[in-house]
């Protein structure tokens, strides 16, 4: 008869001698209660009992000959102080299905086995010695493990695949061959209050897949790293997509990341702390990283990690690293004390660190190489062995209100890359910021202070834009503007510099207004043997050398500049050319500039123009202005517009502008008002109707008559303009619009900006930012927007901003035959070749029979008929035994290609 309470012993009377016939006489909810010993048999069970050691944990032992020691089939059995015995070669627990509980039992020399649809518990539990995994829960198999221990497996201390879950609280994984846990497939995992230490190789690896969170949990003293997230064997990894709104990189997520880390803590470990490659998606909260032998976190392949309060901290390595092109996105925490870079960003990636701490790094603070871009807002960087931040290759830089603090080279170090610096600090560097790039970059409201050398270094054939901020307290010079720089500086102050507060090297061209500069050591301005450039509305004070300085052949041009309170206002060399346009000198002890109470004419030094107080005319002592800036020029470019062929409406519009800028001008010398002008173009016409060629002499005609400083052309399209991700296109737009400072920027299909049916793209981003860069810099840059006819209203359309700014169109007509005949004359006079009149005239029917579809190139296909033609010549020649001189240069209409498209 079955009964609600049985016992099992070796001997006595009423007791069975095996638990398995225990369980087989038991009825559904019968307690079974099992004396110590050994019993050699192995469990099957698929009804709730509950099996006990009466004497308490470890005085029951049950030793499989083969097979698990316990399999359970169903049912919700209880195991209460039982311990399992494998054979090393397999599960000693094998749960297949229902819900049974492990409470206060122990496994040895095999692992547990939840598979298929089963959902055990263990509470207080010790598995030790399996022979692979502790635990292994598969299929959409489901564990809850609470303050067990999992210690000297052979392999992972716990195992989940395919869809299993698990919910681990309060447990130690400990003394294991391989990983402490593995998530593999679409298993998820939540560890709460866990340690997972001393293991072969990484604490944590999970899949990509996979979904995991840890909580309160410590991974330390692992061979690898503490957490590795990666794709599975062969799969391969996709981009992270782009983001819809927000900041960088930063898309909006419908669901959390697939693995989480809460105030955890990782140290002590064989390479990094954390490895998120692949496809990963990691995100960070209040967690510590330390002791790393590698790097504290690297993000890699597509990765998207995102940290908040976390801190990384002395590690052998970087503090975190982002590589091709992982997305790494830093809010608050602390990097420091580390054996590389604090942070590393190379590839393609994109990091932003907001609100963060970096100091004491062995290496440079802030790396950014290759193609990598990194944004840091409001951070703190300090204390590095090298620089503070080191941007090159082709790299971005974003720093706003940030501070630099100490470093022991060059403050912000850009070699080649670009960078815009908005309301960032530099205290205490050797150089506070080394521009060595040709793009351009931007210091708005910048501060350097205190800096062993130079405040801000301009390389040589470098370029930079500073508006706004302070110089102050530099070794050497504030400033310094090497050879063949090309700086715009403006509402800049410079003080207590311990050389010359701005010191243009020579041939340097840099245009620079409203600049204060005073107490330096030595000169206020120094102008080196061929400097040139412009100086506009300037204030120069309490110099220890004279204000001024301008070297042999240097030929500045300053205006309306003002030096007061020091000993000696300008000191120039033999062979000086400098000019000055109502400049004066006040409370100046040797003045050769007017002063402020004089109404006559005042001499300026050999080689100087004189000024006549008050008047803003000049009588010229043999100056000599920038090569290109004066109007001696503008016919030879004029002519030189003229001999292009066709387009002789556009040419007469171009002549009149140039002559209605050239009065604009003469006026503005003479100290008169200018009338409104407006010198942005629309640009509408066919491919190859020599658009690019008429922009490029429109920004030198505006260089001859002085109201362009270069004009040199940028040329850009959408692909140059528009971002991939939210945040990108506004600073992409920026670093080409800086390019063309000075000259002309020419966007080519510049209605591509705004595509039809499109009214959330980037481009209309890209037009706003635009819109604002013109106002700001209107007498500085020339746009022009060039695309076909029917789509520039589009564009036009597109912002109210762009009406106003582009006021006038000039149209570039299709080319006629007569037109096409001529180019490809000027390109036979060029490459020295010969056409005769009856060649141009199989030419002319040749351009006359084509049809003008889509693919019809005006002067691309001109050029392109030329091409075919000497490659016709060139096959027909080639026979000749000894060809005469006119043989080798006269093209025949047998030359003449028989299809022009």
């Amino acid at each position: 008869m079955k009964r609600n309470v049985l016992r099992v012993a070796e001997r006595g009377w009423g007791s069975y001698r095996t638990v398995t016939a225990a369980i087989r006489a038991a009825e559904e909810g019968a307690v079974i209660h099992v004396q110590p010993g050994t019993y050699q048999e192995g469990l099957v069970i698929d009804t709730d009992i509950t099996v006990v050691a009466e004497k308490g944990p470890g005085t029951v032992r049950i030793v499989a000959g083969h097979g698990p020691a316990v399999s359970v089939s169903g049912g919700a059995p209880v195991f209460r102080g039982v311990t399992f015995q494998g054979t090393n070669r397999g599960s000693a627990v094998l749960v297949t299905a229902g819900a049974p509980v492990f409470d206060e039992c122990e496994v040895h020399g095999g692992r547990v086995d939840v598979i298929h649809t089963a959902a055990a518990t263990l509470r207080t539990c010790v598995l030790e010695g399996a022979g692979d995994s502790s635990l292994h829960v598969t299929g959409t198999a489901t564990a809850v493990v609470e303050d067990c221990v999992l210690r000297s497996a052979s392999g992972h201390g716990l195992t989940l695949s395919d869809a299993a879950g698990v919910e681990v609280r309060r447990t130690v994984v400990e003394r294991v061959t391989g990983c402490g846990a593995v998530l593999v497939g679409d298993s998820h995992g939540v560890f709460e209050d866990c340690t997972i230490r001393n293991t072969g190789d990484a604490g944590v690896l999970a899949h990509t897949r996979a979904r995991l969170v840890l909580r309160d949990c410590r991974l330390h003293d692992t061979k690898a790293q503490g957490v590795r997230i990666t794709d599975a064997p062969g799969a391969t990894a996709t981009s992270t997509a782009p983001a819809a709104e927000g900041e960088v990189g930063d898309a909006v997520r419908e669901e959390p990341p697939r693995v989480r880390l809460e105030k955890c803590e990782i140290f002590r470990t064989g390479r990094e702390g954390l490895l998120a490659a692949g496809a990963a998606d990691l995100q960070l909260r209040e967690c510590h990283v330390r002791e790393t032998t590698g790097a504290g976190l690297i993000a890699t392949g597509a990765a998207r990690v995102a940290l908040e309060g976390t801190r990384v901290v002395d590690v052998s390595g970087s503090g975190l690293a982002a590589l091709e092109g992982a997305n790494l996105q830093v809010l608050g925490g602390i990097v420091a004390r580390t054996g590389a870079n604090g942070v590393h960003a190379t590839g393609e990636c994109v990091v932003r660190l907001t609100e963060c701490e970096i100091s004491t790094t062995a290496f440079t603070s802030l790396y950014i190489g290759e193609k990598a871009r990194l944004d840091a807002a409001s951070c703190l960087v300090r204390d590095s062995a090298q620089h503070a931040v080191r941007v090159e290759g082709s790299a971005d830089f974003i720093g706003e209100d940030t501070r630099v603090e100490r470093p022991r080279m060059t403050g912000i170090d850009v070699k080649g890359a670009d960078a815009v610096l908005r309301r960032c600090v530099v205290s205490g560097a050797d150089t506070g910021i080394r521009l060595d790039t040709r793009h351009r970059p931007l210091l708005e409201g910048c501060e350097v202070l205190g800096s062993a050398k130079t405040g801000i270094e301009v390389a040589a054939r470098a370029g930079a834009v500073v508006v706004g901020g302070r110089v102050e307290g530099s070794g050497s010079a504030g400033v310094f503007l090497d050879d063949h720089s090309e700086a715009w500086i403006e509402d800049l102050t410079v003080s207590g510099a311990k050389g010359s507060g701005l010191v243009v090297w020579s041939d340097a061209r840099p245009r620079v207004r409203s600049v204060t500069i005073t107490g330096t050591g030595k000169n206020g301005l120094y102008v080196g043997e061929g400097a040139e450039g412009l100086f506009e509305d300037c204030e120069i004070s309490s110099t220890g050398f004279p204000a001024v300085y301008v070297g042999a052949k240097a030929t500045p041009v300053l205006r309306r500049c003002v030096v007061h309170d020091t000993d000696e206002d300008l000191s120039q060399a033999d062979g000086a050319a400098a000019t000055f346009e109502q400049c004066q000198s006040s409370e100046v002890k040797n003045a050769t500039l007017p002063t402020a109470v004089d109404d006559g004419e005042v001499p300026v030094s050999a080689g100087a123009g004189a000024l006549v107080a008050g008047t803003g005319r000049q009588k010229k002592v043999g100056a000599r202005r920038p090569e290109g800036t004066t109007e001696q020029h503008l016919p030879e470019l004029l002519a030189e517009l003229e001999q292009l062929v066709g387009l002789e409406g556009v040419k007469n519009e171009v002549a009149s502008m140039a002559k209605l800028m050239q009065m604009v001008k003469r006026r503005q010398d003479a100290g008169l008002q200018p009338p409104p002008l407006n010198r942005h173009l629309i640009f509408a016409g066919n491919p190859g109707t020599g658009k690019t060629t008429v922009a490029r002499l429109y920004g030198r005609i505006l260089a001859a008559l002085g109201l362009l400083a270069r004009g040199h052309l940028v040329e850009a399209d959408r692909n140059a303009l528009v971002g991939e991700y939210v945040g990108h296109t506004a600073p992409k737009t920026t670093a080409v619009f800086r390019q063309a400072l000075g000259g002309v920027l020419f966007i080519d299909e510049a209605y591509a900006l705004v595509p039809a049916g499109q009214s959330s793209d980037f481009g209309h981003e890209a037009i706003s930012t635009l819109v604002k860069l013109m106002e700001d810099h209107r007498d500085d840059v020339v746009v022009i927007a060039a695309g076909y006819p029917a789509d520039m209203n589009r564009l036009i359309d597109s912002n109210p901003g762009l009406a106003s700014r582009f006021t006038r169109t000039l149209r570039f007509n299709d080319y006629s035959p007569d037109d096409l005949v001529r180019i490809v004359e000027h390109q036979a006079i060029q490459h020295e070749y010969r056409i005769s009149a009856e060649t141009a005239a199989a030419l002319l029917a040749h351009f006359n029979s084509i049809e003008r579809t889509e693919r019809f190139g005006n002067g691309r296909t001109a050029r392109q008929a030329f091409q075919q033609m000497t490659e016709q010549h060139a096959m027909r020649v080639t026979d000749f035994h000894d060809p005469s001189s006119e043989d080798l240069t006269l093209l025949l209409p047998a030359d003449v290609p028989s299809a022009v498209v």
